[in-house]
């Protein structure tokens, strides 16, 4: 049987969702704690990939076990042996044949830039002092907006067959002392909204105009964009499936 989980991390202690060689990641500590409970190895799999340090508010995973779980009391016992930076949310039973990776129909994500020193929002904002002008850096963003090739802003070294994604929401707002860039898409490169972020804020400083900021976005040339930003202030927000996989 099939089951989908809905976790929230901070991923300030671990190097990223997947397992890899010689780190320990998020991915990492939910499969421990599902083998302690069942007494067997059983893989989850992710909605998609977080960077080291970056943070969920709203992930997804399948696994499949025999025999069916009561998933109150699976949930419960997966967060009493979970550390306090990882929270299982709710666990529902799907579909057997249902990805929550290639089911996933739209993906958001949130960053967040702290404009003074706050002890409060340390590790889960970016801490940036320079002034920049918003309604520049929206006009920007709205570029980002429908289908695109977002080569410019992926790591080179990534392993898609492709560099399209579909944009559908692009845009800064700013509250208090704190600017936050939301941004969804159907998908999401690797290092993609860091980099889209680090070259906005070249636009809001005015080092780079709307116009070098278009001509990045058609190059296909990471060298062009901006820095990536670092990986602190940036949160997934959101994962999107239709109700009909839900049992």
């Amino acid at each position: 049987m099939r089951y989908f989980a809905e976790v929230a991390y901070l991923g300030t202690n671990y190097h990223g969702w997947q397992s890899q060689k010689n780190a320990v990641a998020v991915q990492d500590e939910i499969e421990r704690a599902i083998e302690i409970i069942r007494g067997e190895k059983i893989k989850i799999t992710g909605s998609g990939r977080t960077d080291k340090g970056v943070h969920a508010v709203q992930q997804f995973f399948h696994f499949d076990v025999e025999g069916g779980i009561n998933t109150d009391q699976f949930r419960y016992k997966l967060n009493a042996l979970l550390k306090n930076d990882i929270q299982i949310r709710q666990i529902k039973r799907v579909n057997d044949e249902v990805h929550a990776r290639f089911d996933a129909g739209e993906r958001a994500y949130v960053y967040r830039i702290c404009k003074e020193k706050d002890p409060f929002l340390f590790g889960q904002s970016y801490r940036y002092y320079r002034n920049v002008d918003l309604d520049i850096m929206n006009q920007a963003a709205s570029l980002l907006i429908g289908e695109h090739d977002f080569e410019c802003f992926s790591r080179v070294k990534t392993d898609v067959n492709h560099f399209i994604c579909e944009v559908f929401e692009a845009y800064w707002e700013a509250e208090n002392k704190m600017m936050n860039f939301h941004i969804s898409a159907n998908r999401f490169l690797r290092g993609m909204v860091r980099a889209v972020v680090g070259t906005l804020l070249l636009v809001g400083e005015k080092k780079i105009s709307i116009s070098d900021f278009e001509n990045i976005l058609l190059s296909g040339d990471r060298k062009k964009a901006g820095r990536s930003v670092p990986p602190e202030g940036l949160f997934l927000v959101k994962v999107e499936y239709s109700q009909s996989i839900f049992k």
